[in-house]
């Protein structure tokens, strides 16, 4: 008589959410996983943080990302890899309808309501903003490597850290 144990399930490909990082052609991904509490019998958000591989630096902080298991790791760290950006940060698209979101509501509903109801004098227009890169080095610095304040030494202010 054999036993079927197929014991832990190998997931291939993940979705992840990018965060900054200091390793060197690596992302740092923060993946949600569902864990279930056996006394409430109820599953909880519990997150699983990785490094990828992204030698063409392609994901920045704030996308979401598709990524895949390396057959055998990388280093002792990086055991993932980055396939593809699924939604840039900031471009949501319902994947059902197509339309961009923001929140939890279509663009073309809030600004539907917005003509309903009269335009807001400080309102963000999504039509008119020029897409994300186009203020690199001015005020959109997530495509530098981040640089961590380790202590705060009046006779050393580290001011690159700031």
């Amino acid at each position: 008589m054999t036993l079927l144990n197929p014991g832990k399930q190998v997931i291939k490909y993940c979705l992840g959410y990018c965060l900054p990082s200091v390793k060197e052609n690596a992302a740092k991904i923060r993946i949600k996983r569902l864990k279930l509490d056996e006394y409430l019998l109820m599953y909880f958000s519990d997150f699983e943080f990785v490094y990828a591989y992204d030698p063409k630096k392609i994901c920045k902080p704030g996308d979401t990302v598709l990524v895949q298991n390396l057959p055998e790791k990388m280093t002792r760290l990086i055991t993932h890899k980055v396939i593809e950006i699924i939604y840039p940060f900031g471009d949501v698209v319902d994947p059902i309808t197509g339309k961009k979101v923001v929140k939890s509501q279509y663009r073309d509903w809030m600004k539907r309501t917005s003509e309903m109801y009269g335009e807001w004098d400080n309102a963000f227009d999504y039509d008119t903003a020029p897409p994300r890169g186009s203020q690199e080095d001015k005020r959109d610095f997530s495509h530098k490597d981040p640089v961590v304040r380790y202590h705060d030494d009046p006779d050393n202010p580290q001011p690159e850290a700031s």
